[in-house]
């Protein structure tokens, strides 16, 4: 090659570059929904939620009900959940425990974080497997983890970390130790703030002069991987100008090109537009589209002192959990709720570490895979897909019951199922007691099938168009693992 082909090849190559970032979204969803969503959130499929402030202080709410919503359910005396409440249960228990004239703002003195060490939580993600996490910056109390200065002059009053409390920026000191790992960083958002004084009293004014220009900082000064908006409801998109924000963000904002949103951006939104969608506390989505489900270890996503272990899934439900996600092909957002001091509750850690320990054996066969041509596959008898009734929150045992513990009448999900290239593999709830048959596959010449965690090679054949793959014979000391077990057919 010459110097003038040579140069002709940069100047094609860098006038490819000047294309993508000269790509510019307009303020409207169609244009908005034309960017994709980063190939590294599809291939991640875990992350940890962590939802933390004010409300961490006070820590309580009746079993079955979302304790960071304390502030709403004391000024509102109503509640709601999974359960018959009469709506006082958070007032009375603020009364008696606090006085009628202490505020929900007095917390935030009390919200200390002093025990709160950015580098410890950046290790426990790594640990627990986790490709990326997401902090409530600030709930729908108003109270930011960073010392906002556009909190400053709405609320007219210290309401943030670093001028009350902590008086630190929390929000800084854990994006520098996240991002000092492989772990993505993101940042929980929301739109509204009940009790702002500006929201209560001009929705427009509040969006324009205060929504907008806080988000703009927290993107300018802690460059998120992530942004999760919440709290959208209240209002259309066009009321909160989301399109029009978004838009700023994908062209202007130093996150433009990398960023990855959700779907929550206003009234009638989610699972329609914006970027990944998103499901809470229900069995998921169909893989179409990259969704995320999400939900608390407990029936909370903020810390709870009235929950017990028994309200904690376990580490085989949580497994079977994100297997359900994953091959729907989607991620699992799980939450913990660090006290007030800045401690997370040794039962989330060990649940967070025991996730760990089965993905590092397991791993190959949950990150950077894609739904296969089914998600998995049921037993034969039965009605698929039991759930309870009457109940607000759908609770994490529900798996269970669709796989270890079948229900009278319903079949069970025998194996769960995802791919990656040319390799399928079947993950099976619990050590099978008998051959694997797989149902309508068949299998190339050359095909190898291993089990995760071990050097073993499987013996198997083709029964007509069924694959039964040959079981070994392991005692419990030579499982590589708990709950769940990957099965690697190749080519």
């Amino acid at each position: 090659m010459n110097t003038r082909q040579l140069l002709t090849l940069i100047l094609i190559f860098c006038s490819a570059l000047t294309g993508i970032s000269q790509q510019r979204y307009e303020a409207n969803w169609e244009s908005i929904d034309s960017r994709p969503v980063a190939p590294w959130f599809e291939d991640a499929k875990f992350g940890i939620f962590i939802h933390w402030g004010p409300s961490s202080v006070p820590a309580w709410s009746p079993r079955g009900t979302y304790s960071e919503w304390y502030q709403y359910w004391l000024q509102n005396k109503t509640l709601s959940g999974n359960g018959k409440f009469t709506g006082m249960e958070v007032y009375d228990h603020h009364v008696e425990t606090y006085g009628e004239d202490f505020s929900y703002y007095d917390f935030g003195e009390m919200f200390t974080a002093d025990e709160f060490y950015a580098d410890q939580w950046a290790r426990l993600f790594e640990d627990a497997g986790a490709k990326y996490m997401v902090i409530t910056s600030k709930h729908h109390d108003g109270f930011t983890l960073w010392p906002s200065e556009t909190a400053k002059k709405t609320w007219g009053f210290p309401w943030n970390a670093g001028d009350v409390g902590a008086k630190r920026d929390l929000l800084k000191e854990l994006e520098i130790a996240v991002k000092k790992t492989e772990v993505k960083f993101g940042t929980y958002y929301s739109l509204y703030e009940w009790f702002n004084p500006l929201w209560l009293s001009d929705k427009d004014k509040y969006v324009v002069e205060h929504m907008h220009p806080q988000f703009k900082e927290l993107v300018e000064n802690y460059t998120p991987d992530i942004i999760w908006p919440d709290g959208e409801w209240d209002m259309e998109a066009e009321k909160w100008k989301t399109p029009e924000l978004l838009a700023w963000l994908f062209n202007e904002s130093p996150i433009g090109e990398t960023v990855v949103i959700n779907d929550r951006w206003g009234k009638g939104i989610r699972n329609h537009h914006g970027g990944y969608y998103t499901t809470e506390y229900e069995s998921g989505l169909d893989g179409s589209h990259p969704w995320e489900e999400c939900r608390g270890i407990g029936f909370t996503f903020g810390y709870n002192v009235n929950e017990t272990e028994e309200d904690y899934a376990t580490p085989q439900t949580l497994i079977y959990l994100l297997l359900n996600v994953v091959s729907n092909g989607g991620n699992l957002l799980l939450d913990i709720g660090p006290d007030a001091r800045g401690q997370v509750p040794q039962i989330m850690q060990d649940r967070l570490l025991a996730m760990g320990d089965w993905l590092k054996v397991n791993g190959e066969a949950i990150y950077g895979t894609r739904k296969w041509d089914r998600a998995c596959q049921w037993s034969q008898k039965g009605k698929k897909n039991w759930m309870p009734k009457g109940t607000h929150y759908l609770p994490a045992d529900f798996i269970l019951k669709q796989t270890v513990d079948q229900q009278p009448g319903y079949a069970v999900r025998e194996a769960f199922f995802t791919s990656k290239g040319e390799d399928l593999y079947a993950i099976v709830p619990g050590w099978p007691t008998e051959d694997l048959l797989i149902r309508d596959l068949n299998i190339t010449p050359g095909t190898t099938i291993s089990m995760l965690g071990t050097d073993v090679k499987l013996e198997y054949e083709q029964k007509g168009k069924h694959l039964l793959i040959h079981i070994p014979e392991l005692d419990a000391t030579q499982l590589p693992c708990d709950y769940a077990y990957s099965f690697k057919i190749s080519k």
